[in-house]
């Protein structure tokens, strides 16, 4: 790493560490990208993690923990197993997502259909690294618990490895987690006292006509029609139902109904599937019970009926204030307040770390990784994306010192 970029990135007694062993921090990680995993099918990923944390000298490693989760512990000064002190959890989501890759890297996936799309593979190298700095400087008082995280790509992850007695076993006192944001400057650190990402929400539309002859529409309740009206009226719940200060999004992102070889064929029923993005409770039921009704009067207006699924994915994710505020203080000490982003816009993107906040306070931050003063070539969920392994020590020092500045020494 050049002396430029270090001064882009961050300086600081943890990043000064890191950064000597970023190669090999840069060859796991591209090692995890070349062998992608879905959620709760991470096996590869988690045993190369087990391996990691073994070399890097944690003091114990608990696996399994939601399917294919792995937690690490590493003791601050002066304490063991039995005298584990307060806890700080920092946790790194490990799944990929099931999209081809069109990158021609060396370490490009070698899984037809799988590929490391949203950076959960450079996610998992910056919380080795902090393991490793923290095992080998434990300069603080304390435990760090460090979270690897199977499923987060809409298997909520999280979730399974709290129902698996994640926090019960490991009582943290807060927790972190941080992403990568392609369309944030390199080493800006962003974050958000408040809303960080939207609630996900699963919406589907079922509408029921009659089938008939296309050439005969009028012995025939057309659910295609009925489609069409639905869609555009849905787009009315947000624009004409909430205050223009509240956010949300409704998207209706696929239509299946009929056959593509049968054009005359008017199909009896059809069915649409969407998603709603909200960052408040009350807006959120506010757009289900408009939903739902708003769809079913349109249907019976054409003769025709229509039900509406609506399912909570995932919830907001909300950092609690006092966090959000201690977290960007310590990327401060870190990047310099130029390159910390206190006010951050919240994202609709939704983040199942949400399920850990709902029980913990703790802070979500998000970590540029795009060029130095915009936003990089290809964004998340590309087939082109790839992780960017310059802020590999940036991401892991930044765990560390979380962990360091909220369990402080004395002398320190």
């Amino acid at each position: 790493m050049s002396a430029s970029l270090k001064s882009t990135l961050g300086h600081g007694r943890a990043f000064a560490h890191i950064a000597k062993f970023h190669p090999e921090l840069t060859a796991f990680r591209r090692d995890l990208h070349a062998h992608p995993e879905l959620g709760f099918e991470e096996v590869y990923t988690s045993g190369r993690v087990v391996e990691g944390l073994k070399v890097c000298g944690v003091d114990s490693i608990h696996a399994g923990l939601g399917k294919t989760g792995v937690v690490a512990l590493v003791h601050g000064q002066g304490r063991s197993v039995s005298n584990p002190g307060r806890m700080i959890g920092l946790r790194a989501d490990m799944d990929a997502l099931p999209l081809t890759e069109y990158n021609d890297c060396v370490w490009k996936s070698g899984k037809p259909g799988l590929m490391h799309g949203c950076g959960h593979d450079g996610h998992t190298a910056m919380l080795m690294g902090a393991a490793r700095y923290l095992a080998e400087t434990r300069r603080f008082d304390g435990t760090a618990v460090l979270i690897f995280q199977p499923g987060e790509e809409g298997y909520a992850g999280a979730r399974a490895m709290m129902q698996d007695g994640l926090f019960e076993r490991f009582p943290c006192e807060k927790v972190f987690a941080q992403h990568n944001a392609p369309d944030v400057p390199l080493g800006v650190v962003g974050v958000t006292p408040g809303p960080m990402q939207a609630a996900v929400d699963r919406i589907e539309i079922r509408i029921h006509g009659k089938g008939g002859h296309g050439a005969r529409p009028h012995q025939a309740v057309d659910p295609v029609l009925v489609a069409g009206h639905i869609i555009t009226a849905a787009q009315s719940v947000v624009a004409r139902n909430l205050s223009a200060f509240d956010q949300a999004v409704v998207s209706i992102c696929s239509m299946q109904g009929g056959h593509p070889g049968a054009m005359s064929v008017i199909p009896g029923e059809v069915t649409l599937v969407g998603t709603v993005r909200t960052y408040s409770e009350t807006v959120q039921q506010q757009i289900e019970d408009r939903l739902k009704a708003l769809c079913s009067g349109v249907a019976q207006g054409f003769g025709a009926t229509a039900e509406v699924v609506y399912e909570r994915v995932y919830p907001a994710t909300v950092n609690t204030v006092p966090e959000a505020n201690f977290a960007a203080d310590v990327a401060t000490h870190l990047v310099g307040a130029d390159k910390v982003w206190r006010n951050m816009t919240p994202s609709m993107g939704g983040e199942d770390f949400s399920f850990m906040l709902q029980v913990k306070p703790g802070a979500y931050l998000r970590i540029g990784q795009g060029l130095p003063h915009g936003p990089g070539p290809h964004p998340l969920h590309n087939s082109r994306y790839d992780f960017n392994d310059d802020i590999l020590p940036l991401g892991a020092a930044l765990h560390a010192s979380l962990v360091e500045q909220a369990l402080p020494l004395q002398q320190d």
